[in-house]
């Protein structure tokens, strides 16, 4: 039985930066000089021109939330615990009116029809978490199934629409809710490594939500054809996560560009060749805008068309990396698109290096 992503709704929150003032606020709060020069060049070739966060710290003489200098300016970093709190307070916020706007615009569906939750994210915890409080806030039934999926990262969408699926799989009356939400700028280091300097200049905050079904679509739709999973175990080092005393800790190393590069054609290949397919058969292409030399390489090696990936360059440039949600931004693109037709062929990529891939087909 097939499934269906019959909406897709996204949500940012209301501080929204320019990418030039938070690389000069950065810029202020580095002590050497050679730091200050490495944030102002990896700043500027990011191909990103805003990003969003629930905190306004990032403006010059704004007062300060969670990110506090000392009398003599230096930077003073906030520890874990101060900043998964304000993770517990602004996720849930930000999660409820999300799923609010998700179900006001998703016509055919109303809370009462909700079946599942599955609620993603890899910036903090929180229990009872954004998944208790949408059943409590939005008058969901309490029978509602709720299921987390943690620490993941950029590529947690999948997993959580492939469940989403499986549910509707095993019951045709399922309704899922399926919530990315991240405040990846509250794990914000300042610090002289170019990872710490690189994850700085791309992640963001930002969620989306998607209700998949089994209804027949009574507008556009994407149905959820098929997903695969591979690991690039070159990469094991270069994308990682960890928990630290100040906030978590990313390893996002530069080779993360090439190693997907070098693998993404035989990997994408493979699964295309599974599923009876080929990259002829590909009519659009969602992939996720880890970063703009990610998107250079996966263009690079499938040998797509200069415009192929401008969805997901658009929300590089307006949103920056808002890890397990950006995909969902892509997605929503393409479906609101008139001219989006065919097999859309999605990807993305996180710790590991895990590759997850989807294929879904428009309806219209």
């Amino acid at each position: 039985m097939p499934a269906f992503i019959h909406h897709i709704a996204t949500l940012t929150p209301a501080c929204v930066y320019r990418q030039a003032d938070t690389r000069d606020r950065l810029k202020d709060w580095a002590a050497e000089a050679k730091t200050k020069r490495l944030i102002h060049a990896i700043y500027n070739r990011s191909g990103i021109e805003t990003r969003h966060s629930v905190i306004g710290d990032f403006v010059p003489g704004a007062e300060a939330t969670l990110f506090r200098t000392a009398a003599d300016g230096s930077f003073i970093s906030p520890g874990t615990a101060a900043r998964n709190a304000c993770y517990a307070r602004e996720s849930r916020k930000l999660a409820v009116e999300l799923a609010q706007q998700t179900l006001a615009d998703a016509p055919g569906f109303a809370a009462q029809d909700i079946t599942h939750v599955v609620f993603a994210s890899c910036t903090g915890f929180a229990n009872p978490g954004p998944d208790f409080h949408l059943i409590r806030e939005l008058g969901l039934r309490e029978s509602v199934q709720r299921y987390t999926l943690g620490f993941m990262g950029c590529y947690a969408a999948f997993p959580a629409l492939r469940m989403a699926a499986q549910f509707c799989a095993a019951d045709a009356q399922a309704v899922v809710l399926v919530v990315c939400l991240e405040l990846c700028t509250l794990h914000m280091q300042i610090n002289d490594q170019p990872d710490s300097i690189l994850a700085n200049s791309l992640f963001a905050d930002g969620a989306a939500a998607a209700i998949v079904s089994a209804r027949a679509p009574e507008q556009a739709a994407f149905r959820l054809r098929g997903f695969e999973s591979a690991l690039v175990a070159a990469g094991e080092q270069d994308m990682a996560w960890d928990i630290g005393d100040n906030g978590f800790n990313i390893v996002l190393s530069s080779y993360v560009p090439d190693l997907i590069g070098a693998n993404i054609h035989k990997l994408l290949s493979d699964m295309l060749q599974r599923q009876q397919l080929s990259m002829a058969d590909i009519a659009a292409w969602a992939v996720h805008p880890g970063g703009r030399a990610i998107l250079d390489k996966v263009q690079a090696s499938l040998a797509l068309k200069p415009d192929a990936l401008d969805v997901s360059r658009t929300v590089l440039r307006d949103f920056g990396n808002m890890s397990s949600a950006t995909i969902l931004f892509v997605l929503k693109k393409l479906l609101d698109d008139p001219a989006t037709q065919g097999t859309t062929c999605a990807m993305a990529f996180g710790p590991g290096l895990t590759v997850e891939t989807a294929l879904l087909d428009m309806l219209r």
